[in-house]
């Protein structure tokens, strides 16, 4: 098997069972493989960022990938990045957006984010979803302008589930995401991860997060409410699925102690078939 063979079975196997894989295997098949590559990409460079090696390391190897990206776009692609090629070619993905997956991952590596300002926040989570979004509504078939708006809206709108559904695991490993704004509004001056999220005032820091996430959820539907119905289809799965995490997280609240949110195979079941055959 080819590495870039090997790279693309890699990705479906490490895509099965998630959401994403989901809403992805509906796509015809060139769309449905390049959407694999993108996962690959994402997931390697998130491994890198995520890896408990020293930082400077983690940073080389990100060095590497942008350094792999570049090569891609000039004719020259590596072991690496052999799998993007045919998709790059394809559907027209811009080199920035895989370099700005790339930045975002270097903000984790760089150091642990721990309270950033909305700002900041806004622009982690343009890097490291956004972005992917970009990247993917070429793949789907959406028009440039439509489709920047989609992927900024619902880039969001993922990512700050992710970051609410996460609070213990991220503050595990030293990092906590929610705005520093939120926290001091809610009474909580502590920048330290398991301080932050042990505080019984967490419900109040969440909340404006959860509102974020709700306004970028209602924005995206309503741009792919008015889109073509085949081009959004694997989109809308994956928003309604995370819209509906977010409400289980809302109506659970956040004040510890947190048992996970689960949806079941039923309900994962009916938005597909809500989505891709009716």
């Amino acid at each position: 098997m080819g590495a870039a063979a090997a790279n693309g079975a890699l990705n479906a196997g490490r895509a099965s069972g998630s959401s994403f894989y989901a809403a992805m295997r509906i796509l015809p098949k060139p769309q449905r493989e390049a959407m694999y590559a993108i996962y690959g990409f994402c997931r390697q460079v998130d491994d890198i960022a995520d890896s408990p090696g020293a930082r400077d390391l983690r940073l080389a190897a990100l060095a590497t990938w942008r350094s792999g990206i570049e090569a891609l776009y000039r004719g020259n692609p590596t072991a690496e990045t052999g799998d993007l090629a045919q998709p790059v070619r394809t559907f027209g993905l811009q080199k920035d957006d895989f370099l700005a997956v790339i930045d975002g991952m270097e903000m984790d590596a760089r150091a642990d984010i721990r309270a950033p300002s909305w700002s900041e926040l806004d622009l982690y989570c343009d890097r490291v979803a956004s972005a992917v979004g970009r990247l993917s509504v070429r793949i789907f078939g959406l028009d440039v302008g439509v489709g920047r708006d989609l992927a900024h809206h619902l880039g969001r709108a993922l990512q700050l589930t992710n970051i609410l559904r996460d609070l213990d695991e991220d503050a595990a490993v030293g990092r906590l995401y929610l705005p520093r704004e939120a926290l001091h509004q809610a009474g909580i001056e502590t920048t330290q991860p398991a301080v932050a999220v042990a505080s019984p005032a967490l419900d109040r820091a969440c909340g404006p997060v959860v509102a974020a996430a709700r306004q970028h959820f209602d924005r995206a539907h309503a741009i792919m409410a008015a889109s073509s119905r085949r081009a959004v289809r694997a989109p809308r799965i994956m928003g309604e699925v995370y819209r509906l995490m977010l409400e289980r997280l809302a109506e659970r609240g956040f004040a510890p102690p947190r048992p996970p949110i689960r949806l079941g195979r039923a309900r994962l079941a009916v938005i597909l078939m809500r989505y891709a055959f009716i």
